[in-house]
């Protein structure tokens, strides 16, 4: 069966809502090439179809939206087992589809249901009404396999409130829908009951004006009927403070010392202390590099640096040697090429935002 469905759901004036659904439950719908290359063309052929007006983004399975991408494959290519091009071609391909959706001119309603992590969170963050339920389980723990938040997590992580996508980028700590919606990286709550009616009212809705317009009136009126499952508390939110005054430190050994420092039994916080203490001293200094000079790009521009810093972590031992540690051999022992934040050599990072190309692939997107 094939790794993407799409189905089509007639509306009642005549239009139609397309449908996109990962369907690789077992793997938590990772995001591999195969469905990259189903999609895209998909998405281009329905941009200038005038049948298709609005396209819904969803997953087989409970459990997740999209828990990541094609690591197994990547750490194959990065350790000689096949073929040494593929994490080129994969970041490549991923981030033409990323940036894409973000510049979709049709509405995208993604259903982030269940865990939306790494590659489903550059899928999601892209589409134009994106809906997160009670299920919903964010986070971008890259750091713990010596990568940094990608697809696009430049981008989202440095529109965050205050330093909330540093602290996040930087620990992996996990979101729920309601964090989402602090953070900007949801716009709607709707109760997972409510999947099905969703489509109901899509086709129901009248299509002749502005079809952003027409997908916010259902999504508007499903938001109002689920706040009765609405969850309120937002960890995120709850420690702004905290992560406000815990980043305000000139160094990342500075931050690491202080985090670590903490004494507390809060669970939240706990968490981050173990992700920042076994994770990649040097992807700590990775993301904060990779944060600072993308400030102020422009979305393309933040995804041409992101395919230079992608396509090197490929080719240096911290990304795979993570991978080997959390995903392969499953040990939990990484062998981190800096035992310290302290101990990188800054040599070292500047070297993986050098451009192995003269004209970056991403040049034309």
């Amino acid at each position: 069966m094939s790794s993407v469905l799409f189905n089509e759901y007639p509306t009642q004036d005549g239009k139609k809502i397309v449908e996109i659904q990962l369907n690789s439950e077992r793997s938590l719908n990772a995001l591999t090439l195969d469905m990259i290359d189903l999609i895209q063309p998909q998405l281009d052929a329905w941009k200038n179809d005038d049948s298709v007006v609005a396209v819904l983004f969803d997953s087989a399975g409970e459990k997740a939206f999209c828990a990541g991408g094609d690591v197994v494959n990547l750490y194959k290519s990065m350790t000689g087992e096949g073929d040494p091009d593929f994490p080129t071609d994969f970041f490549t391909r991923e981030y033409i589809l990323d940036y894409a959706i973000h510049t979709y001119p049709k509405p995208i309603i993604c259903w982030g249901h269940g865990i939306v992590m790494g590659g489903g969170m550059g899928l999601m963050n892209g589409c134009s009404h994106r809906v997160v339920t009670e299920k919903t389980h964010m986070a971008m723990p890259e750091v713990t396999i010596g990568l940094y938040p990608d697809v696009g997590g430049s981008w989202f992580l440095n529109h965050m409130p205050g330093r909330t996508g540093l602290f996040l980028g930087l620990t992996g700590n996990p979101m729920n829908a309601a964090d989402a919606l602090f953070l900007g990286l949801a716009d709607r709550f709707v109760a997972s009951e409510y999947r099905g009616l969703l489509v109901e009212r899509l086709q129901a809705e009248s299509w002749d004006g502005c079809a952003h317009a027409a997908t916010n009136r259902v999504l508007r009126v499903l938001e109002e009927e689920s706040q009765p499952a609405f969850n309120s508390d937002a960890p995120v939110q709850n420690h702004y403070k905290f992560i406000q005054d815990i980043t305000d430190k000139d160094t990342m050994a500075e931050f690491v010392d202080a985090l670590l420092a903490v004494e507390t039994e809060d669970k939240w916080i706990t968490r981050a202390q173990k992700a920042i203490k076994h994770g990649s001293p040097l992807a700590v200094h990775l993301i904060k590099k990779q944060m600072d000079v993308t400030k102020h790009m422009s979305l393309k521009e933040i995804f041409e640096s992101e395919l230079i810093l992608s396509v090197q972590c490929g080719k240096h031992r911290e990304f795979p040697e993570g991978v080997r540690a959390l995903l392969v051999d499953k040990d939990g022992k990484p062998d981190w090429t800096f035992k310290t934040v302290a101990d990188v050599d800054p040599a070292v990072v500047e070297e993986f935002f050098v451009s192995p190309w003269d004209k970056n692939p991403l040049a034309d997107m």
